[in-house]
């Protein structure tokens, strides 16, 4: 069974709201085994969201919209459906007596304009709603199901548990849907697809949907079946092939970001860890300290922007400094041993680069990067070059330096 999410309001269109309502219906739908196929933002425009409505209701059996069922001029979430399914809207006294009474309870007059909310559509189930004014609606048409919800978080919540789910489980068929997720990193996404794709273009079930972002690429396989043991059963069948095609470059297998995975084996080394940056700016500290309990591993850092910060804060000799400079390889190098000197850890890691947009040259140019990993088998090196803005690049910085780690993690407790 499939479903359609409709998100309204025009705010949802500026650059600075995310439609988090739509991220929580897809979950608990997708408990059920229905598979979200569309999700639609639409402003405050009833012709345009009453035409979104009927498409949407042609397409899905389940089609819920979120938002606009205030009580102001530009809440036309009721009149647009109003208007898809030509159907009335028909005033109720007790709900307006209700909201009427829930604006007595926080000691305010409620304004008339408030009354609009009263309003039902014609042959649809009222929805309460105890934590706010606007009450939901439940409407079938032939072979769709219609849900209004109302926008905030909180309300929309509280009433899709409480009064829609119960029902939805009792009409959808009996489906699931299950995910498996492998995160990698060490390879460009063109080449990762080229190995993995004759094994996931074979099958339509589980669906194969690859993301990319700087250093780090997700294939994400997704199984529907009408028993759990038969999703698992088909996941293993897919995953397994690609596991082995892929092999140490898989650094997940559930999704866990990567300072994750690197916090797993640290602990499983009993190691520690400790960091000197330079043109990442703590960016690779705060990803190892997003993990909760970092502080069994981690023990601190050092942002050394400057040639004296890096000599006296980590030690790094000035002739290093002078003969081949701060991003350099041996830069690099003499920066993790000196972190690793200075906080007893068992390993250390650096970062030197020139992130852009300016400050490279022929031999050293913008994007050049050096990750330095200090351990108790010495200091080694190793330089990439990433193309994009500064951002993209310190990005790609902190993502090699944790690969990095965790290669050699993964080599020492083998």
């Amino acid at each position: 069974m499939d479903a359609e999410i409709i998100a309204v309001g025009s705010e949802l269109l500026t650059a600075g709201r995310i439609d988090t309502n739509s991220l929580y219906l897809t979950g608990q739908l997708n408990a059920l085994g229905v598979e979200v196929v569309v999700k639609e933002v639409v402003g405050d425009h009833r012709g345009r969201l009453a035409e979104v409505i009927r498409q949407a209701m042609r397409r899905a059996r389940i089609v819920i919209l979120t938002g606009g069922l205030g009580p102001t001029e530009d809440d036309v979430t009721r009149d647009a459906v109003a208007e898809a399914l030509d159907r009335r809207q028909i005033f109720h006294e007790e709900i307006c007596l209700q909201i009427e009474e829930r604006f007595r309870l926080m000691r305010r007059r409620m304004a008339d304009v408030n009354k609009r909310q009263a309003f039902i559509i014609e042959g649809a189930e009222v929805l309460p709603n105890d934590r706010g004014t606007a009450p939901g609606q439940w409407i079938d048409e032939k072979d769709c199901s219609l849900l209004l919800l109302p926008g905030p978080p909180h309300e929309l919540e509280a009433m899709f548990g409480r009064l829609c789910l119960p029902r939805l489980e009792r009409i959808v068929p009996r489906q699931v849907i299950r995910v498996r997720t492998f995160r990698v990193a060490g390879m460009g996404e063109s080449d990762l697809d080229q190995l993995i794709a004759p094994v996931y273009t074979k099958y339509q079930n589980p669906a194969t949907t690859i993301l990319s972002g700087p250093g780090d690429i997700q294939i994400h396989l997704r199984a529907c079946c009408t028993s759990e043991a038969e999703a698992l059963a088909l996941l293993e069948e897919v995953g397994q092939p690609i596991e082995a095609l892929l092999g140490e470059n898989i650094y997940s297998r559930d999704g866990e970001p990567l300072e994750a995975a690197v916090g797993g084996l640290l602990r499983k080394l009993q190691a520690t860890l400790a960091v000197a940056e330079s043109c990442t700016g703590g960016m690779l500290a705060e990803r190892i300290t997003s993990v909760p309990g970092s502080s069994d591993y981690f023990r601190g850092g050092f942002i050394t922007y400057t040639n004296r910060m890096k000599q006296q804060l980590l030690g790094v000799p000035e002739d290093i400094l002078k003969e081949h400079g701060p991003v350099s390889a041996q830069a690099a190098e003499a920066m993790a041993a000196g972190a690793r000197l200075r906080t007893g850890s068992t390993f250390a890691l650096s970062v030197t680069g020139i992130a852009g947009p300016e400050g490279g040259t022929a031999e050293t140019p913008v994007g050049t990067i050096y990750v330095g990993l200090a351990g108790p088998s010495g200091a080694e090196a190793c330089r990439r070059r990433f193309l994009g803005d500064r951002a993209r690049v310190r990005a790609f910085a902190a993502q090699m330096a944790l690969d990095t780690l965790r290669r050699r993690c993964a080599t020492v407790s083998k």
